[in-house]
């Protein structure tokens, strides 16, 4: 069972995840073993996804 998430927490994952996406990016520009370029790129994908995940969804709006 997890704690509960707080505002502060989550600008935290964010700034994690950018670390991290930064991180696998410069990984990724030297690797040159495909089999670890994918798990690079499948970690990268991960992280992108949390920060997207993170943002405050809009409104949906209504059609006319």
């Amino acid at each position: 069972m997890s704690a509960p998430h707080h505002s502060g927490d989550a600008a935290v994952d964010r700034s994690v995840a950018r670390l991290n996406i930064e991180h696998y990016k410069r990984l990724l520009a030297r690797e040159t073993d495909e089999a670890s370029r994918q798990q690079l790129l499948r970690l990268l994908a991960d992280e992108e996804a949390k920060i997207a995940d993170s943002r405050p969804q809009e409104p949906k709006r209504r059609p006319r």
